[in-house]
């Protein structure tokens, strides 16, 4: 499905115009809602002499596996002109075929919709979560027809529609093709609107907050909304401007309430921003970061965008080797534009970035995958389902925290060229991302060589992207006053995740490859009865018991294993974590012209 933009909206009504005898339109009510169901009718006119192949999606824009939305679909019939019932078969579990038409069909079914996030749709008595993919089956082979959609709204619940679909007034909205209407969430509810206006090249954008919510003061909301200004200014300051957003419009899709679960998604022009915690009761500090991340994909992977996602396919998962660069870089920027816009502190900053530092360089996963193949992974992991154990701890990094430790890497590896990964991003958006050109891995190579030579580039890339090794963290912080060192030097690693059941401890994760407990070979599920000949009553006694050890010293476990009793000697090794802090927190001076390198890349831009 090729990514359809025109230049503006009347151009985009004018062919709505032209193609109003092939336009396909679907209508959707919302009548039994309490029971978490809609209904849904849907035209194809004007059809090709042939089979009409009608489907629900197997993925949805911005996530990578299959989810196999036919599941939720039931009730199905197909109608012709004149309201005669068609014959309809099933060649596979996510598709109808009608075979006999005179070139119109009426299609309508019922969906069942209960989980409000940026994969589902949801419906109940407070609110239609609408992800397209979710909701709406589409025809093979006419991907390229515009669509007009009516929202049935519940108005004894006062809802509205807030969508970056173009509005045709009375609930109707239009897109150019299938994929505009699949990337467009749509949220109908009760909801709270803030607004604000953005120039840029020109142009003044609006960009909206539409806020679904049980609760939280009109006071929490305006704060909260001032937050995502200062983000979304923020995040323009990377760039050099805006997307050029079709219609003129961006829109935040926030459902923060106790009937939806935790997510965020990107899409061309909004994005969906679910949690269950309202401003109220948490949201207001932990919601934010999703808001900085999903904002900074409107340019990374929305229109800087690799060539593999290209077309998407709404048939089988999509596999990209980039998303490292696309997802990994835009969670680097995530809280360093917290940091910048003043929501978080510069110590706050520093010192989170020990944990993404730790789970990235002491996992096992880096002797597996390089970044590229730990984001082939994605079909297997973003929000995919599976019920057999898998070794994904030893074996696999999120290309999230991968990416975002690399990013950082080659920020600050730039800052002591005299160079930033503000400017380099700038210029992938200028080069890639303005004109939509897709990109390679090689691109990104290509374009870093341009920006800061040769050398550098194939460093780079060479050692970090293509190869899984390890930069030299300690020299880069050092540079902007920040000390990087083992957290614990003196102490000891198990290596294994430990929990508490009917009194005994428990080992609740697959042991990391070469820790303690793997070299020992303890196991997930083991049930530790005793060390050193005495019983332990607790994980919190094991873990006292290992924080009194000394690294190279051995200690005698007696565990049960499908009922067995047994013993192994384990040799405990250090604790490899890292700890990351200003120098001030150090104890370390910190001279002007580092804190000025620090300034430069934290502050305000």
């Amino acid at each position: 499905m090729i990514r359809t933009l025109l230049a503006s909206s009347i151009l985009m009504l004018t062919t709505l115009v032209c193609f109003a005898q092939s336009t396909i339109q679907y209508e959707i009510s919302f009548e039994n809602a309490v029971h978490h169901e809609a209904e849904v009718e849907v035209v194809f006119s004007s059809l090709e002499n042939k089979v009409l192949e009608v489907r629900m999606s197997r993925t949805s824009p911005g996530r990578y596996a299959v989810h196999e939305f036919a599941k939720n679909v039931y009730n199905v019939k197909a109608f012709d002109k004149n309201g005669n019932s068609l014959g309809i078969t099933r060649p596979n579990p996510h598709q109808w075929n009608i075979g006999s038409h005179n070139g119109y069909v009426k299609i309508t079914y019922t969906l069942y919709a209960n989980r409000a996030d940026g994969t589902y749709s949801a419906v109940d008595e407070t609110h239609a979560h609408l992800n397209i993919p979710a909701t709406f089956m589409f025809a093979r082979g006419y991907e390229h027809r515009p669509i007009e959609v009516k929202f049935n709204v519940r108005e004894d619940l006062k809802w509205k529609v807030a969508t970056q679909l173009k509005s045709l007034g009375n609930n109707k909205f239009w897109a150019p093709d299938l994929h505009y209407f699949m990337d467009s969430p749509t949220q109908i509810a009760d909801y709270d609107l803030r607004e604000f206006k953005v120039n840029s090249g020109g142009k003044e954008y609006n960009i909206r907050f539409a806020y679904f919510h049980d609760g939280d003061s009109q006071e929490l909301i305006d704060g909260y909304f001032e937050r995502i200004k200062a983000i979304v200014l923020q995040e323009k300051a990377v760039y050099g401007e805006l997307p050029d957003f079709d219609f003129g419009e961006y829109t935040f899709l926030a459902s923060y309430a106790n009937n939806v679960s935790g997510d965020g998604m990107e899409h061309r022009n909004s994005t969906i921003l679910t949690d269950r915690y309202g401003l109220r009761n948490g949201g207001f500090d932990d919601n934010i970061g999703t808001v900085s991340h999903e904002f900074f994909h409107a340019w990374n992977v929305e229109r800087i965008r690799p060539a593999s996602l290209e077309p998407f396919d709404y048939e089988e998962a999509n596999m990209s080797g980039e998303l490292w660069f696309a997802e990994g870089f835009t969670s680097y920027y995530t809280r360093l534009i917290l940091c910048r816009a003043g929501i978080i502190s510069d110590q706050n900053y520093i010192e989170r970035l020990s944990g993404a530092m730790n789970y990235v360089w002491n996992s096992p996963g880096r002797n597996f995958f390089n970044p590229i193949e730990m984001s082939y992974q994605a079909p297997f992991v973003d929000a995919a389902k599976s019920i057999d154990p898998q070794n994904k701890n030893n074996t696999f990094i999120s290309y999230y925290s991968y990416g975002s430790v690399l990013g950082l890497a080659l920020d600050l590896s730039l800052r002591m060229e005299g160079k930033n990964l503000d400017d380099y991003m700038a210029l992938v958006w200028q080069t890639y991302g303005k004109e939509e050109i897709p990109y390679s891995v090689r691109d990104l190579q290509t374009l870093l060589a341009d920006y800061a030579g040769k050398e550098f580039a194939n460093n780079f890339f060479n050692n970090y992207v293509f190869d899984s090794k390890m930069p030299d963290y300690k020299t880069l912080f050092d540079f902007v006053g920040v000390s990087f060192d083992r957290a614990n030097p003196e102490g000891v690693s198990f290596g294994a995740r430990l929990g508490d059941e009917n009194g005994r401890v428990v080992i609740r994760s697959n042991p990391l490859i070469g820790s303690s407990a793997y070299e020992a070979g303890l196991e997930n599920g083991d049930a530790i009865m005793a060390v050193n000949g005495k019983s332990i009553g607790g994980s919190r006694a094991f873990y006292d018991l290992l924080n009194s050890a000394k690294v190279g010293g051995v200690i005698e476990v007696e565990y049960v294993r499908f009922g067995v009793q047994k013993k192994t000697k384990v040799t405990l090794k250090a604790d490899q974590s890292y700890s990351i802090k200003r120098y001030e927190e150090a104890g370390l001076k910190v001279r002007n012209s580092i804190l000025e390198n620090r300034t430069s890349w934290l502050e305000e831009k």
